[in-house]
């Protein structure tokens, strides 16, 4: 059964879909609504990082609350990629291969729509990086009483990007490509250990301006 999910479908519906039978959303469109909550908590604090205490940061800010709102809508896109990429995979499946030629045919739609697969929850890892690249930017700066939901933002952004990690490594596991792999997983490997990075030195300014 085919279930369509849009940005606009109210947070009940949402998660009666996600829970239900129906295979989307899964669990790559739900790691894109993560990170479009990190985003909200870091757009949040800055939208409150505003007036005259804050005059020589403005400019940093402004910039900080734009790119959330891109990034928000680059995580729209990205659901409807991920429930796109799905629907072309289990489309790949369902081929023919009573013959050479349809087999090579399935062969071929099964390692692009792998690939498809891959790179939509890539993309996601990626916006995520530069969402905690821009939370960890007004970390030090921004207004001390909202700080914690600045905390909980890079949190997001990181548990987005860990959920997104798992969509990959199980597309991963059926592509043939060996060289296309490796190249894959040390891509992976720099972006995680980057985002973990970000998301740490986040948290610590984030408890730092809590406690003193």
């Amino acid at each position: 059964m085919t279930t369509t999910i849009t940005w606009d479908d109210s947070i009940r519906s949402f998660l009666r879909q996600a829970g239900s039978s129906n295979p989307t959303p899964g669990g790559g469109s739900v790691a894109a609504l993560i990170a479009a909550l990190g985003a909200s908590m870091t757009s949040m604090v800055g939208n409150l990082t505003q007036g005259e205490k804050f005059a020589d940061i403005q400019s940093t800010i402004s910039e900080v609350i734009e790119k959330m709102r891109r990034l928000t809508a680059e995580c729209e896109e990205l659901l409807q990629a991920d429930i796109a990429s799905f629907n072309g995979y289990m489309d790949a499946l369902k081929l023919p291969k009573s013959s050479d030629e349809e087999k090579r045919i399935r062969t071929n739609a099964l390692h692009e729509a792998a690939i498809q697969a891959i790179d939509v929850p890539l993309r996601l890892m990626q916006v995520c990086r530069e969402g905690l690249v821009f939370t960890h930017r007004i970390a030090e700066s921004s207004n001390k009483n909202v700080i914690s939901d600045l905390g909980i933002g890079a949190i997001l952004f990181e548990a987005a990007a860990q959920s997104a990690l798992l969509t990959i490594e199980i597309n991963l596991a059926s592509l043939k490509d060996a060289e296309r792999k490796q190249h894959y997983s040390d891509t992976l490997t720099s972006l995680m250990s980057e985002i973990q990075d970000l998301k740490n030195k986040s948290l610590q300014v984030t408890r730092n301006r809590i406690l003193n």
